[in-house]
């Protein structure tokens, strides 16, 4: 099978996952695209405003979220995932902690296990990603989003992240992953305070030593509403602060809700880099 995420970071210099939310809860987008056919015009547009990948998501995982049953999970999700697979070219991951949901979404059409829980929550996630032959994002977070956010603590954050990552890459592989399929993301804002969240953006080089391709998903998260006063409908201009910054610090694949703008941002940001466009 081929490895498409390699290969798109092979060709470009940087990578955008465009987030879909088919929920009704979600922080930011939660209950906008809740149809079928709304969800899947906004993936198209996702598509159309330069995203590398879609990621389809029908669970909440925002602090104090409610989990779902795989059936509800499935219904929202796949007939997005079907219909989007025959209508772009787009990659497509599905955002997801349940095995089940993951396995149905790559027979639909998905290329990608994008699991925040990084394979805690369900035991059987880590085979069936060895057995589907998919990439997979493995997210680092304590706990689960119903608590994950009741006093959070480290004392050395980027240190422990990548130790509490590697333990799950090494869980993973065990179960027949190829080290060449996975993605790691830090989890900004999963059992993060403040702090932790800046910590780990101020140290990205350490993690990107081990390795992985990295995702970062910082889009309008709570740490820019921080710094900035500003709530989530008003934070694109501190998410885009913070991409091109992971961006300088060699970060190349970025997971946003507003992806022509972050586009936009990443192709100065390259463009400075190498000194010319």
């Amino acid at each position: 099978m081929k490895n498409p995420i390699s290969e798109k970071l092979n060709a470009s210099p940087f990578l955008i996952m465009g987030i879909l939310n088919t929920t009704p809860d979600s922080f930011f987008d939660g209950g906008k695209h809740f149809s079928v056919d709304d969800a899947v015009s906004h993936g198209l547009k996702l598509a159309s405003d330069g995203a590398d990948v879609i990621d389809v998501g029908g669970e909440s995982t925002r602090p104090d979220s409610v989990i779902i049953d795989v059936k509800t999970e499935i219904d929202r999700t796949i007939p997005v995932i079907r219909k989007l697979r025959a209508s772009c070219d787009a990659l497509i991951s599905i955002d997801t902690r349940k095995s089940e949901v993951a396995k149905a979404a790559i027979e639909a059409g998905a290329n990608i296990v994008n699991d925040v829980s990084g394979g805690r929550f369900d035991p059987d996630m880590k085979a069936i990603v060895a057995t589907l032959g998919c990439n997979v994002v493995i997210q680092h977070s304590r706990g689960t989003p119903q608590d994950m956010q009741i006093d959070p603590h480290y004392c050395d954050g980027m240190s422990e992240v990548r130790s509490e990552l590697a333990s799950a890459v090494s869980d993973f592989v065990a179960a027949g992953v190829l080290q060449e399929r996975i993605i790691l993301d830090p989890g900004i804002g999963f059992a993060k305070r403040f702090e932790d969240n800046i910590d780990i953006l101020n140290r990205l080089p350490e993690l990107l030593a081990d390795g992985f391709p990295v995702l970062l998903g910082t889009s309008r998260k709570a740490f820019v509403g921080t710094i900035t006063g500003r709530n989530a409908e008003n934070r694109l201009a501190g998410s885009l602060a913070s991409v091109v910054a992971a961006y300088f610090s060699g970060v190349r694949f970025f997971r946003v809700h507003d992806v022509a703008e972050t586009r936009d941002a990443l192709l100065v940001a390259e463009a400075i880099k190498r000194g010319k466009p």
